[in-house]
């Protein structure tokens, strides 16, 4: 059984959302345990309505819950033992969850998930990854909005992470990993993304194929099975996709309604449309796995439907499934030492470790 925790009052929705997306990956994912934890006057009436999930499911009454607008810093000092968020991650730090899943306050997430779970050995930051549609298949992109700016030992532990989550969900034994840069000669783009670069050929891991530096427009061919970035960058990348999907679903609806022609022609190619449609849906590949902490934590898009939000389950139950936490424990040990002092980048290059 996958034991997954649920912050039911995350979103701009709250349990009418996320109690009607726990029904979807009930009918999908039979084997799939919930731990609740809510306003006990909000969740109730839902629960009722969806005995399925009650069935499945373990409730527990949370005094507060984090608003959309609440800053990290006042989530963490009001109250925070109580809220539904802080108990769905506490939940993880027990063992009585595999994963925790949340719609919620994105910096609230991430501050109460560093300060409970605490970070890996070695990792300073824990970055956030996104499962990417492209040309190929599906690709792994991290950092998309937990970390702004990174350094190049930062940069290199998100390729163990991505390359972890990689080969934890797509199977692969060494997955090929990519530097985001403006260009794919070594001599551009900024002084950690080329020195990260650099160090990343001289270690030769054995967990990745270094590809080398790609461009924003291999994320979508799928280029390699990881790309690496930070923050900043990943976070416009990330919606600058969202936004052109929904421009392009808009340009299409306008098209196919013009004329009776053009609504002749929809209907003899609506199942490579429906195909279409399918693949362009942003619900689809909806949730952030928060990478580098001592547990697994996905974050939902807070404005996303009952569909949206199971997929974002769905994503938490694949992560819980893979034990993806023990496989990135034992690549980070192999890299950096067991007490993390970075000892893959020492070897390689002492003065700049130093520095």
């Amino acid at each position: 059984m996958i034991r997954i925790a649920i912050d039911a009052m995350g979103g701009d929705h709250g349990p009418e959302v996320t109690i009607a997306g726990l029904q979807k990956v009930v009918e999908r994912r039979p084997d799939v345990r919930f731990l609740i934890f809510g306003r006990d006057e909000r969740v109730r009436p839902v629960l009722d309505k969806y005995p399925r999930v009650a069935e499945v499911s373990e409730f527990t009454h949370c005094e507060i819950s984090v608003r959309m607008d609440d800053k990290p810093s006042q989530a963490l000092r009001q109250g925070r033992w109580k809220s539904s968020m802080w108990k769905s991650i506490e939940a993880v730090k027990t063992g009585d969850a595999d994963v925790c899943v949340s719609a919620g306050n994105t910096g609230a997430l991430m501050a109460m998930s560093k300060f409970c779970l605490r970070t890996m050995a070695s990792i300073e930051r824990p970055a956030i990854a996104a499962i990417w549609p492209t040309v190929r298949g599906e690709s792994v992109v991290l950092d998309v909005g937990a970390t702004i700016g990174a350094d190049a030992h930062q940069l290199i532990d998100f390729a163990i992470l991505g390359s972890a989550m990689a080969r934890a969900i797509f199977a692969i034994e060494r997955p090929s990993v990519g530097l985001l840069n403006v260009g794919v000669e070594e001599i551009k783009g900024q002084e950690e993304v080329r020195e990260a670069g650099r160090l990343l050929r001289v270690s030769n891991l054995k967990t990745m194929d270094y590809h080398g530096f790609v461009e924003g427009d291999d994320i979508g061919l799928g280029s390699v099975d990881v790309v690496v970035t930070e923050g900043f960058a990943g976070n416009i990348a990330l919606k600058t996709a969202e936004g052109t999907a929904k421009q392009i679903g808009e340009y299409l609806r306008a098209a196919m309604s013009r004329t009776v022609m053009s609504k002749i022609g929809y209907v003899l190619a609506r199942d490579a449309f429906n195909r279409l449609r399918e693949k362009m849906d942003v619900r689809k590949i909806n949730g952030g796995v928060f990478l580098g902490l001592n547990g697994i934590v996905v974050k939902s898009h807070g404005g996303t439907d009952d569909e949206g939000f199971a997929a974002a389950v769905e994503l938490g139950y694949d992560m819980g499934r893979s034990r993806l936490i023990d496989g990135i424990r034992k690549e980070l040990e192999a890299f950096h030492g067991r007490d993390g002092k970075r000892r893959g980048t020492t070897d390689v290059d002492t003065a700049t470790d130093e520095e």
